[in-house]
């Protein structure tokens, strides 16, 4: 009998294991034409695996601890949510993808309060799922809390992180599906940019500081409103800022963040002044109106 050495017969089931022990495990559900190649966009830190329907999820949960659970797109949001109180009774701390043909402002509200990770509806993009998907298990599920909600009037506190931003928009441009596209877009781009301020400059990126956000639409307008933990700043004075540029300089400010060890960037005020009708900043600074006209 040939003698090897004990490291060569163990080390390949130890790799295999070690890599299962630290992949992701991604359980999507269906046979929807949506879902077709979603396993192949997946990185090596995953494993994705598809179940036929729900009652198959729910099995497959059963035997195995899932870290994201990706819904069939065929099912409505209200479907899901029933789902998700059941997976939660098997496995409490599973990520939950919300994909639906349609949402209303009073759905988006309930996948907000029960902590869905990100709700989704057509166009889908593969690329986008498979990215949040892969980001969602060193998520927190207590990174968007929900103060107050009503259909036009809903008020959040969120972890200074950026894909913590990133869902926050996604929840809120659902919320306000009545616009047209491109108005939609602009607008959630606007804030997008303010709540990236705040984060950034009045939290500095941390995790355990807050935000809070509320989002409120009248008859005549749809306002955002930003509140960070920082100290604040005067609009007029500061030079890290496009909006502060001379009209002969329009990039003068990219010098001043070069210099003071900054990202690239600082066009965030000027780009949300272009877009919303009204930006007003409280004497401190550290809150900020965002007003849209609608009519």
């Amino acid at each position: 009998m040939l003698n090897l050495p004990e490291s060569f017969h163990l080390q390949p089931q130890t790799t295999l294991r070690t890599k299962e022990a630290t992949a992701n495990r991604i359980l999507l559900i269906g046979e929807h034409p949506e879902l077709n190649g979603f396993e192949e966009g997946f990185g090596s830190n995953c494993i994705p695996e598809r179940a036929a329907g729900s009652a198959d999820a729910l099995r497959r949960l059963r035997q195995l601890a899932y870290d994201v659970v990706i819904t069939d797109p065929s099912t409505s949001i209200e479907e899901d949510l029933a789902l998700l109180a059941e997976i939660r009774q098997i496995r409490p701390g599973v990520k939950t993808i919300v994909m639906a043909p349609s949402s209303a402002p009073e759905e988006i509200i309930s996948a907000l309060r029960a902590h869905v990770f990100v709700c989704l509806t057509p166009p889908f993009n593969a690329e986008e799922i498979v990215d949040y998907a892969s980001r969602a298990p060193a998520e927190s599920d207590a990174d968007i809390e929900v103060l107050s909600a009503q259909r036009d009037w809903i008020s959040l506190r969120v972890n200074c992180s950026l894909l913590t931003a990133e869902r926050v928009v996604l929840f809120l441009k659902q919320l306000r599906s009545e616009l047209a596209e491109e108005p939609r877009e602009q607008l959630m781009m606007a804030f997008r940019e303010i709540l990236m301020n705040a984060i950034e400059h009045g939290a500095a990126f941390d995790p355990e500081k807050v935000v809070e956000v509320a989002a409120v639409h009248t008859a005549r307008t749809i306002v955002f409103y930003v509140r960070d933990p920082g100290p604040g700043f005067c609009l007029e004075t500061i030079c890290n800022a496009a909006i502060s540029n001379p009209s002969s300089s329009p990039t003068a400010h990219m010098a001043r963040r070069a210099e003071q060890g900054l990202r690239p960037g600082g066009f965030g005020i000027l780009l949300a002044r272009g877009v919303v009708d009204e930006l007003i900043y409280s004497e401190v600074g550290n809150e900020v109106l965002l007003i849209k006209y609608v009519i």
